[in-house]
């Protein structure tokens, strides 16, 4: 996935069905910009040209990633299995 405004992309690991992180992060969004909370939210193992992170997106922001490019992120092989294909699978995970 890829972010709609800013230049990152990213592979989503979890989803929150609407907002759910803190006011001072949200509030640091400029408003002309500000997603509405009513919504998905997906935490990306991200990066952009200078480093990877964890992104929170809201699911209006996020477009497909067409690059073909793999995500370099360090922690993708906690989370995924790479395809023959190219794409991410999930690893299976042990519930409680």
């Amino acid at each position: 996935m890829r972010h709609r405004v800013f230049p990152f992309r990213g592979v989503i690991f979890d989803v929150d069905p609407e907002f759910a992180n803190t006011e001072e992060w949200y509030d640091a969004i400029p408003a002309a910009v500000r997603p509405r909370r009513d919504q998905p939210f997906y935490h990306l193992l991200a990066e952009n040209a200078e480093t990877e992170y964890v992104a929170y997106v809201s699911e209006q922001n996020l477009l497909e990633d067409s690059s073909g490019e793999p995500v370099r992120h360090p922690q993708i092989g906690e989370y995924f299995d790479k395809t023959s294909d190219g794409r991410y699978a999930p690893k299976a995970r042990i519930s409680h």
